[in-house]
């Protein structure tokens, strides 16, 4: 860590904070403040610093997350003391789980001499602990800078992840003594993987008859895109992906050969079985496993930024720790395909899938069945399209049937799989490319759960596309309701005219009425300017065919 000449005259902290975000490169803070934060808002209005107001926190730090995942710098959310901080926790648990880089600032009453009491206090530091990669409470003005530029050193290393600062009221307030420093960040690499262990996985994948890639979320970079497609083209080895690694590599690659959306028991899953070796690029055990590992069962070589946690369903035979483009690209140089390799089942097991895929993709019921969504938003948008799922049933429709063309066009969460991230994450995306087009795409449950960010999609005049797949319950858990045998029971509910919720913001509202109206709707939305929602009704009725019944008939005779 070096710092810059930036010796500041004494500043009070607020300014000195906002100062130190601005040397972070920070554009955006997304906020609900409070009267703790007044010292801080009014060092914001200042600046070149750029503050999104937000109707509840929650989704502000689902935005900051967001903007972490998308650009890899350290995205900045802003609330209060108390419940505006207790409503930032299920962000800190999105935000380190799935890897994005994210400071949260707090405020407290002030820390020196108050007149409240404990009205409204709590530990937040301690309360952040567990969810964070750092946590602490700025005592002292004078260590503003300092405690920032560590805040955002964490927050940005591998693992990437939140980090908390508490800014209390009367620190906010206090001069800074004046010659004090602004640190800037570090010019440090990643480490690169040992020549030993690179070719120790070269030999391992020369020596396997059937190896398989799987690319999971930490390769999700366009570095790493680049890499793989080269490692794939060059050795020949089919691929598939883990949720959250869609569209690292172009899914219509002839290797493809699908998404582990489930656990087990897909068409991916009986390539994974017969695979011998399978090269794991960039998934770790928080998000939900793609397969599970047996004792004396296939071989597998962990190549990520940071080692395997040991796991009874997770346990690799071989590491290879750093950074996971160097990697790749060493073995795309050095492995090149071999005669003992033999990949005529997995590439079987990609036709029948492909067929599988394709089937009911135009069927007319009405409400629509989950392939017949899917397909009609895959050819309605870009090839650069993105799309953000929340979390319910048709996450796993759209991870399995959805083609991703490109990194991070696809965003979803498998780690902690938070309702309610759909809408705020696809935000973040229509404020950062504005000329793409973008898709939140939520079941009624998670709408509702940060449906008043509406407002804020329209005030910010955002492009936004918003689609609500309608089956008035929650949808998965009744799907696994029944699954296990018990009585229908304690998961429906009733929603408002979402057409008229819509008006009420001023977006626009669509209801489609028919199977025939979905894609001519999406495109009419998509072409538009503002905020649209679109309500589709939907048929789940699918879920017990295809994954309870079908696949378990499918996938034993492969």
């Amino acid at each position: 860590m070096t710092t810059t000449d930036q010796l500041q005259p004494p500043l009070k902290g607020s300014d000195l904070f906002v100062k130190a975000l601005e040397n972070e490169g920070v554009k955006y803070i997304f906020a609900v403040p409070g009267e703790e934060n007044l010292d801080l808002l009014e060092s914001i209005r200042t600046s070149g610093i750029t503050l999104v107001l937000n109707r509840h926190e929650q989704a502000a730090g689902f935005m900051a997350a967001t903007y972490g995942r998308l650009t890899g710098q350290v995205g900045v959310c802003l609330s209060t003391l108390g419940p505006g901080a207790t409503n930032l926790v299920t962000a800190a648990a999105y935000a380190t789980l799935g890897a994005m880089p994210m400071l949260m600032i707090t405020g407290q009453k002030p820390i020196k001499s108050s007149k409240q009491g404990l009205f409204q206090i709590i530990d937040t530091v301690d309360l952040m602990r567990p969810l964070t990669k750092y946590t602490r409470q700025i005592s002292n003005a004078n260590t503003i800078p300092a405690k920032l530029r560590e805040a955002f050193r964490l927050a940005t290393e591998e693992r990437p992840g939140a980090v908390h600062l508490e800014l209390p009221e009367d620190i906010a307030a206090e001069m800074a003594d004046g010659g004090t420093h602004i640190f800037s960040a570090s010019d440090a690499r990643r480490p690169t993987a040992s020549k030993k262990s690179l070719q120790q996985a070269c030999d391992m994948i020369l020596a396997a008859r059937h190896p398989l890639i799987m690319i999971g979320a930490g390769a999700n970079r366009k570095r790493v895109s680049q890499a793989l497609l080269n490692l794939v083209n060059a050795t020949g080895i089919p691929f598939f992906t883990t949720q959250m690694g869609k569209g690292v590599v172009d899914e219509r690659h002839p290797r493809y050969l699908g998404n582990a959306a489930l656990s087990a028991g897909d068409f991916v899953h009986c390539a994974i079985d017969h695979a011998d070796l399978v090269i794991n690029v960039g998934h770790d055990v928080v998000e939900k496993p793609p397969f599970f590992m047996t004792p004396g069962g296939k071989r597998v070589i962990h190549i990520n930024f940071s080692p395997a946690d040991v796991d009874p369903v997770y346990f690799p035979q071989h590491e290879v720790v750093g950074d996971i483009a160097n990697t790749i690209d060493w073995l795309a140089e050095h492995c090149g395909q071999s005669k003992d390799h033999d990949f005529s089942n997995l590439m079987e097991v990609r036709s029948a899938a492909e067929r599988h895929l394709a089937e009911h993709i135009h069927d007319d019921r009405f409400p629509l069945i989950p392939q017949r969504i899917v397909n009609d938003v895959r050819e309605v948008m870009p090839e650069d399209g993105i799309i953000a799922l929340d979390n319910g049933m048709y996450k796993i429709w759209f991870a399995r049937n959805y083609k991703a063309y490109d990194n991070n066009t696809v965003l979803l969460d498998n780690a902690l799989a938070s309702m309610g991230a759909g809408l705020p994450s696809a935000m973040t995306a229509a404020m950062l490319y504005p000329d793409l087009n973008v898709m939140a795409i939520c079941g009624d449950g998670g709408f509702m759960m940060n449906s008043q960010e509406l407002e804020t999609a329209v005030r910010l005049n955002l492009n936004i596309v918003i689609m609500i797949i309608n089956d008035n319950a929650y949808g998965m858990i009744k799907w696994k309701q029944d699954q296990e045998g018990f009585t229908d029971f304690g998961l429906d509910y009733k929603n408002p005219d979402f057409v008229k919720y819509a008006e009420a913001y001023g977006a626009t509202g669509y209801r489609v009425n028919s199977a025939s109206e979905l894609k001519p709707t999406l495109e009419k939305a998509l072409a538009a300017d503002g905020v649209h929602l679109i309500e589709v009704p939907v048929d789940y009725s699918e879920n017990k065919r295809v994954f309870n019944e079908e696949l378990s008939q499918l996938t034993c005779q492969l």
